[in-house]
């Protein structure tokens, strides 16, 4: 054999040695990494256990799965699909915490306008999701209640079948209160409030200038699709946008608001319990 030979052949062990070395380097790094991620999000939830008032009810506008696709080189529904299984996350950090309200916000009245492949998909995640909250042992061992809110008239009827299902099969449970609005936008909803409250007075024979002389935010908020349900303490919303864009408008006249920079299927439980966190340090004053 050739010295040239015997050359390339230590090369090429030399090579496959510095090969292996770096794989081992990396797993490690992976390793270290994990760890110190689970070090710090043990520290934070200790820090948020002990940390003080925890908000009763929050809000999540879910904002960011297209952005995420696009990132990765997806298609929008693709995006859909990973935001889709962060709820779940979401809702069993909420229960570890002892939080008792949630409303998460997966699609507004706005999204209507969106091309209609992506649409149809929608229905179809919301569909698939609810079918598979029937029979989620976590959820029913948590005693979990679904209602949704805002207005599916327009969703496929396999849809709205499925989420009627959905809440009347969780209408009795009582440790977490979820509020899932579909179909919603805020400032509807405050339309639809007042004209069921008209409608109300209408069908008594009352006279509704006397009616509007009597009205109070009281009676408006008993026609809301949240009734019954304590405003939000808090609301966060994901993927970097500062505004609310119609969540919730008349219940978060006094919410915190938290802004986070992650795309929603990005969302970490570290991101959950620093934006918790972050409410804990706050003095809530009501406008007082």
């Amino acid at each position: 054999m050739s010295v040239d030979a015997n050359r390339t052949r230590i090369e090429r062990a030399r090579d496959d040695v510095g090969r292996a070395g770096g794989g081992l380097m990396r797993r490690l790094a992976r390793t270290w990494d994990r760890w110190l991620y689970w070090l710090y999000e043990r520290r934070l939830l200790a820090q948020v256990t002990t940390g003080g008032k925890l908000p009763r009810h929050v809000g999540v506008i879910m904002d960011g799965n297209r952005r995420f696709a696009r990132a990765f080189g997806m298609d929008a529904a693709s995006g859909h699909d990973h935001g889709a299984g962060k709820a779940r996350d979401v809702l069993e950090w909420a229960l570890e915490l002892g939080i008792t309200h949630m409303t998460l916000w997966g699609f507004s009245s706005d999204n209507r306008g969106r091309p209609p492949e992506e649409v149809a998909h929608l229905h179809s995640l919301f569909t698939k999701q609810a079918r598979e909250f029937l029979t989620d042992e976590r959820l029913i061992a948590h005693r979990v209640q679904v209602r949704v809110i805002g207005d599916i008239d327009d969703f496929p009827e396999p849809t709205k079948q499925a989420l009627r299902e959905l809440e009347a099969s969780t209408a009795h449970f009582d440790r977490l209160h979820l509020n899932v609005a579909l179909g919603y936008g805020g400032r509807e909803e405050i339309v639809a409030a007042v004209k069921r409250l008209l409608h109300e007075h209408a069908d008594a024979g009352d006279d509704l200038r006397e009616a509007a002389d009597n009205l109070s935010i009281d009676e408006i908020q008993r026609h809301l699709y949240t009734a019954g349900t304590p405003d939000p303490d808090f609301v966060i919303r994901t993927s970097g946008e500062v505004r609310l864009s119609g969540f919730l408008l008349w219940q978060t006249a006094y919410s915190e608001f938290y802004f986070c920079d992650a795309f929603w299927p990005e969302f970490r439980k570290i991101d959950f319990l620093r934006a918790i966190r972050s409410f804990q340090q706050r003095e809530r004053r009501f406008g007082r």
